[in-house]
């Protein structure tokens, strides 16, 4: 199974948990897995139309999987997804 490592912001929707492991031979697999697994995670992962939220980025072993295959990109067993959402603000 592969690794999903959950960022603080998103934690209390996975149960609090810093990783999981998660079966899936895509990264679509096992982002569904996950969100199978903590529903709370599903509208903040995911647009209504299935995509990739836009303010959601999502690393497999250090890469940028929008420049790979996105969520039909495939995932070895000892992989790991990182799931990164866009922060915004600041001084302005």
């Amino acid at each position: 199974m592969s690794v999903v490592r959950i960022p603080p912001v998103l934690r209390a929707s996975a149960g609090g948990a810093k990783q999981v492991e998660v079966a899936g031979a895509t990264v679509g697999e096992v982002l569904q897995t996950l969100v199978t697994s903590y529903p709370s995670l599903r509208e903040q992962l995911f647009a209504g139309d299935g995509e990739l939220n836009r303010f959601v980025n999502v690393y497999l072993d250090g890469q940028d999987v929008r420049y790979l295959d996105e969520q039909a990109t495939p995932v070895g067993e000892r992989d790991t997804v990182v799931i990164l959402p866009a922060m915004a603000g600041g001084a302005g």
